[in-house]
């Protein structure tokens, strides 16, 4: 779809295809296409239904809001989702900014949550499909008065009269995700120097950047959404920088300065418990920290896993009630489990070469009956097998 194109899908006919193909049935696509084009031009049809197809795509990002919304493939791909937008938003806002340069915008997932939380934003992308996208959505959603797009390339754009700068730079190219953070576009290094000229500013990152490439100035977040590590953010600006886990959606933190962080604990052998870290905490190496929190230890100097011997409740971490430390043996953990009338296993790994699914073929399990927690794992350098279930309180 060009730009022209999409002009046309927010004129009246676009939109009244749009209101009609609303909770579409991808499977019934050809046949909704056929129908349409009777009456419609092909190439309307055509961006319609693709448009359609975005919309059903960007609903797990941008809820209700989504079927109000406009997309491009790339944009759907890229943009943050509601909830971790709201929170950095709500970042920003609590450090008093008012006004901020949203550099390269996406499809303004980021500039809408900004606005939301009442602050002026600028928006800049330099694809003017992009750009037509995100007034569309500002329009669309009520926030043109606070959302400026500029089509234009951020490295031209002067942000000196704005609180606060945001940067989202590209992450993936024509062969997918780029790993170099100077290969970003425009380069982490570029990002940097734009991000310390303003008085607060952030930087969005690959959640596995490594931590040597973070600046001594930055404070690097990780943030986790229902679980999943979603990104990572470095913030410019803090008093005093540091490492932060943020879970959402309870927005539950995490943070250490960067000269206080623990060392990591001892490791001992497997208690009654054993807790899971999420995954924001391990990315942010505060897996020590969590260890304190519980009174736990390592069960390996290599694994993220902590264990305790007694429960104690934490947001960062899941805990499970440990029944069995085995050596790992296939044959004999089948007929345990066959014994004990198991017949669904969660199966997790960490630091073992097995893969889950591998293991579920060997096991045989007939479905139904009690569940079971398997970790598949290392204990003190040993391949081991954890059997438990979620700690209950």
């Amino acid at each position: 779809m060009n730009v022209e194109e999409f002009v046309e899908l927010l004129a009246p006919e676009g939109q009244s295809l749009l209101e009609e193909l609303r909770g579409y049935d991808p499977a019934e696509e050809l046949a909704a296409a056929t129908r349409l084009r009777r009456t419609h031009a092909a190439p309307l049809v055509s961006a319609a239904l693709g448009q359609a197809r975005l919309r059903q795509r960007a609903a797990a990002k941008f809820g209700a809001d989504a079927g109000r919304m406009y997309f491009t493939p790339h944009g759907v791909e890229q943009s943050t989702r509601t909830t971790v937008a709201r929170h950095r938003a709500e970042c920003f806002a609590g450090l008093g900014v008012r006004r901020l340069a949203d550099l390269c915008c996406g499809i303004g997932g980021d500039a809408i949550a900004l606005a939301r939380a009442g602050i002026d934003v600028l928006a800049v992308d330099r694809d003017p499909l992009t750009c037509a996208v995100v007034r569309a959505n500002a329009d669309a959603l009520g926030l043109a008065d606070r959302i400026e797009v500029r089509c234009a390339d951020v490295a031209e754009v002067d942000v000196s009269s704005y609180d606060a700068v945001f940067v989202d730079p590209a992450r993936r190219g024509g062969r997918g995700r780029i790993f170099d953070p100077e290969a970003y576009s425009p380069p982490l290094s570029w990002a940097i120097g734009t991000a310390r000229t303003a008085r607060c500013a952030a930087l969005k990152v690959a959640p596995g950047i490594p931590h040597e490439a973070i600046p001594d100035d930055a404070e690097a977040e990780w943030i986790s959404d229902g679980g999943d590590v979603k990104e990572a953010v470095l913030w410019f600006g803090a008093e005093q920088p540091g490492f932060r886990a943020t879970l959402l959606p309870g927005n539950a933190s995490l943070w250490t300065a960067r000269d206080a962080m623990l060392p990591d604990p001892e490791p001992g052998p497997v208690g009654r418990y054993l807790y899971e870290p999420d995954g924001a905490v391990i990315r942010a190496h505060l897996v020590a920290e969590v260890a304190v929190e519980v009174g736990g230890r390592l069960i390996d100097p290599t694994i993220a896993y902590v264990t305790s011997d007694e429960l104690v409740p934490t947001s960062y971490a899941t805990a499970y009630e440990i029944t069995d430390v085995l050596p790992f043996h296939v044959k004999r953990l089948r007929a345990l489990l066959r014994e004990r009338g198991i017949g669904t296993a969660v199966i997790k790994k960490r630091g073992s070469a097995v893969e889950p699914e591998e293991l579920r073929r060997k096991l045989k399990l007939a479905g139904g009956g009690d569940t079971v927690t398997i970790f598949l794992t290392r204990v003190a350098g040993a391949p081991s097998m954890l059997l438990g279930h979620p700690a209950k309180a």
